[in-house]
């Protein structure tokens, strides 16, 4: 049931920060986005294309959307991990963009995925379980295909990110600036020297 409705086409006619209604031929469609996502809509009255999710209850069927595919393949990963619903996910997602929730999952980072509402430590560490073979390291950096480090499997890298980390910086971003300023000949501490320029930090 999940892909009988794959997306929405229509005309935006209402929005709150939790749900919008898309006139799509005369129907109005109810449909729950991520917060996150206001900001991005068009205006009302404008055409609008949403990605979406239908779940289907007993007593109720419901749709969930999204601007952008990435956005909707991480709230279907979401909402696999037990103790996770649509609700959830969509608060996680209005939190977390879905590059940082890969990145986040990948090196086991339970300080930003605790960011989320309603994610505790314990919710957080179950994220990371059930997710990270669903998840690669291409996705997590630049969700566009550019060349990445595989930061789990250097450990030169690896040590910066977690000396970073140390200094106070979330696991996402120390990753991400590793990545930035990474190559094979430099040491530690030319790393953790570069990634702090590109932190801002001298």
């Amino acid at each position: 049931m999940n892909g009988l409705i794959s997306f929405v086409k229509g005309i935006l006619e209402y929005m709150t920060e939790e749900w919008i209604i898309v006139d799509v031929n005369g129907i109005g469609y109810k449909i729950g986005i991520p917060s996150s996502a206001v900001s991005k809509l068009p205006s009302i009255g404008k055409e609008v294309k949403i990605f979406t999710h239908l779940q289907v209850k007993e007593d109720e069927m419901a749709l969930y959307g999204f601007l952008s595919q990435d956005e909707l393949n991480m709230f279907e990963r979401l909402i696999s991990v037990s103790g996770i619903g649509p609700k959830g996910a969509l608060g996680i997602l209005s939190t977390l963009s879905p590059a940082d929730l890969c990145m986040a999952v990948i090196t086991e980072d339970i300080k930003t995925l605790s960011s989320a509402p309603g994610i505790g430590k314990k919710t957080a560490q179950r994220m990371i379980l059930e997710l990270k073979d669903k998840i690669n390291t291409l996705e997590a950096i630049g969700m566009g295909g550019e060349p990445v480090l595989e930061l789990q499997q250097n450990g030169t890298a690896e040590e910066a990110i977690v000396a970073l980390a140390a200094l106070g910086y979330s696991r996402v971003e120390a990753a991400k600036a590793v990545n930035d300023v990474f190559k094979e000949d430099m040491s530690v501490e030319d790393i953790i020297k570069a990634a702090l320029k590109k932190l801002a930090l001298f």
